[in-house]
């Protein structure tokens, strides 16, 4: 009995802080799958219609997007992002197209991941971005790397912003990369009225907590039992 309540207060304590290191865990990578219904094309890499995992990369403080297939074994392509930013974060993964030239496949403009209102905008290689612009009427952040499937080179490449009339302009100059304003974020999948997850999780370590120290009661208790002399 006393090792079976010791037993339970250690599980319970345990199961309580795996939530959140779960929860830190896809905050930083923000592991996605998205599922498209006809081909798109994201920065350059045209995808055919299918579901696919998106991942935040670590490269030097620059936004870098991976693409893997939906099991995430394989990656299909590395793109460069610039922050997007909107009013309202909701609980559901946010994806943005661009308007295209007619017969050209949908254009990914940004991604945004539950309960974030910092997105990331898709960096386009510069010919596309023309045609972007002047389909869409409004500036795409470009790069002029030749090879977009060299990773290296785009971490390094400059990004420019070109517009509508087919000017290129300094990125910072034609589009918002840097937030003005403290932006209020959401817990991950959590309803924004009530957050359910944050009012359980404390009940639950109360609970192993005052289990593992009925069972250590019961176990001091038991030996002081033992060492009383019997008359």
């Amino acid at each position: 009995m006393i090792k079976k309540a010791l037993w339970i207060g250690i599980a319970l304590s345990v199961f309580a802080c795996l939530p959140a290191a779960s929860v830190r865990a896809d905050d930083w990578t923000k592991e996605t799958k998205i599922t498209f219904s006809q081909p798109v094309d994201i920065a350059g890499h045209v995808l055919v219609a299918g579901t696919y995992m998106f991942k935040m990369a670590d490269a030097n403080d620059r936004h870098v997007v991976q693409i893997f297939t939906a099991d995430g074994k394989k990656v299909l392509a590395t793109v460069m992002t610039i922050p997007d930013y909107r009013l309202k974060a909701t609980n559901q993964t946010v994806i943005k197209f661009r308007e295209v030239p007619a017969g050209s496949p949908e254009a990914v403009r940004a991604w945004f991941y539950p309960g974030r209102t910092i997105g990331e905008e898709f960096i386009y290689p510069k010919l596309r971005a023309r045609e972007l612009a002047k389909a869409s009427k409004v500036v795409v952040p470009a790069h002029e790397v030749a090879d977009i499937n060299d990773d290296k080179a785009l971490v390094a490449a400059r990004i420019v912003a070109v517009t509508p009339e087919d000017k290129e302009v300094p990125v910072t100059a034609a589009i918002q990369t840097t937030r003005v304003a403290p932006v209020a974020t959401v817990a991950r999948n959590e309803p924004v009225e009530l957050p359910k997850t944050a009012s359980t999780l404390p009940v639950v370590i109360g609970v192993g907590f005052m289990s593992l120290i009925a069972a250590f009661g019961l176990i001091a208790y038991g030996r002081r039992r033992s060492a009383v002399p019997v008359l």
